[in-house]
């Protein structure tokens, strides 16, 4: 009895459509190279970004 799993469908993060989220997918979670390397591409311009306050004075771990 062998049991045929169907890959996963999401969406994929960049253009929103539809992604194999499978190895046979290489690019996964994104549906192409494309939204991989316009992905990519956001990251390396600093477009993604977390806040953040900047430290205190006096917030440092100290030396020992």
């Amino acid at each position: 009895m062998s049991e045929t799993i169907s890959p996963r469908i999401v969406r994929c993060p960049q253009c929103g459509g539809d992604s194999i989220y499978a190895p046979s997918n290489r690019w996964r979670p994104f549906c192409s190279e494309r939204c991989s390397q316009v992905d990519l591409g956001a990251w390396a311009s600093e477009s993604y970004a977390v806040e953040a306050t900047p430290p205190v004075e006096g917030d440092e771990a100290p030396e020992h």
